[in-house]
């Protein structure tokens, strides 16, 4: 009778540990589904547009992008067209990118010359500066919008610390590719230079794009979620 209750005993807990398994695979099953979908419509929305070259494209392709970007002028004083370049120059509106790696010995992956990610390129310290500053806990560099307004704080604070019109696209780019301590340097590095003469380009263009297409932006009212 006691072998019996036993292997009564031993069955019971051997059925129960297969529900219980089951509940838990289901469980992480779900939450692996929830994730996957929350990634997929975070990619969808972050796609990198089909035309970066003109402003009109991007903002008829990503409207909400101009929303983000205006917000941003309206907040810091930041030219829309200046934050479209910056955006296009550092990362090709790539919203995971990321400075390549370096070789070892000319074959192997190494690290990473620095932490710079996302949409504006910001390295961790800045950013964690820019979050503390504007109260934005919860900003990530892979986000357009949180991506733009830190563009957006940057440029307002060149101005305030180096004195140069937030609508100076080249010495403004300047500033932002080399740091305001080592702004005043820039004149012995040739890659920042060149880099500045792009960005002012860029700009440039953006700008007289914009005015063919903003006033049909700025009607458009409607809200996207």
């Amino acid at each position: 009778m006691a072998y019996g209750q036993e292997n009564l005993f031993t069955q019971k807990n051997g059925e129960s540990l297969i529900k219980f398994l089951y509940k838990l695979k289901m469980t992480y099953l779900k939450k692996f589904k929830f994730y996957l979908l929350i990634f997929l419509i975070f990619s969808a929305c972050s796609s990198i547009p089909k035309n970066t070259k003109n402003s009109c494209a991007i903002f008829e392709e990503k409207y909400l992008w101009y929303k983000h970007t205006k917000a941003s002028y309206k907040k810091w004083g930041a030219p829309i067209h200046l934050q479209l370049a910056f955006v296009k120059k550092e990362s090709d509106f790539n919203w995971l990118a990321k400075p390549p790696r370096k070789k070892l010995f000319k074959v192997l992956p190494f690290k990473r010359p620095s932490s710079s990610f996302g949409y504006s390129q910001a390295v961790v310290g800045t950013w964690e500066q820019y979050k503390r500053e504007t109260n934005n806990k919860l900003a990530t560099r892979a986000r357009f919008k949180d991506s733009v307004d830190f563009i957006g704080w940057y440029i307002n604070k060149t101005n305030k610390i180096l004195k140069i019109p937030k609508r100076d696209a080249y010495r403004q780019y300047l500033a932002y590719y080399k740091g305001w301590g080592d702004y005043k340097k820039y004149r012995n590095d040739k890659k920042a230079i060149i880099y500045a003469k792009s960005v002012k380009v860029l700009a440039n263009t953006y700008r007289k794009q914009l005015t063919m297409c903003q006033k049909n932006l700025d009607k458009n009212k409607y809200i996207i979620f």
